[in-house]
């Protein structure tokens, strides 16, 4: 019974995306701590739009499939989106071929920081609720 509750796609969700905006942080504080390396290319990581391909959000809604029946044959699921790292090639900076810009990336990182702190109360919500649930059934 824990496991299901544990194994919720809300805890699934916003633990994968914590792990993503904790993996944004590190990758951030990198490119930060490469603004002056020569030929460095700064990185960045994707998770929301994969979630959002994950969950079948970006469709054309005409065109989405909808499942009307039980009986009706399941909707393909791909798997679960985890977030990856990918280096941008597109922008130089500078004549050293570094491509790190400063304020970008501590605007990106105050802008995770709010983005982790939200998703860390939002299920830290969640989990207190499973224990009020929990505590509320061992009363009866």
């Amino acid at each position: 019974m824990l496991e299901q509750l544990v194994s919720s796609s809300t805890f699934d969700i916003g633990s994968r995306a914590l792990a993503a905006a904790s993996l944004r942080h590190e990758v951030l504080s990198n490119n930060i701590a490469n603004v002056n390396t020569p030929n460095f290319r700064r990185s960045h990581v994707r998770f929301e739009d994969l979630l959002k391909k994950e969950m079948g959000l970006d469709e054309d809604p005409l065109m989405k499939v909808v499942r009307t029946h039980d009986r009706h044959f399941p909707i393909p699921f791909h798997g679960k989106a985890h977030a990856v790292i990918e280096q941008d090639q597109t922008t130089n900076m500078r004549l050293d071929g570094n491509n790190v810009d400063i304020d970008i990336e501590m605007a990106e990182v105050a802008k995770n920081q709010l983005y982790y702190s939200a998703l860390a109360h939002q299920l830290g919500g969640y989990i207190t609720n499973l224990k009020s649930v929990i505590n509320s059934n061992q009363g009866s």
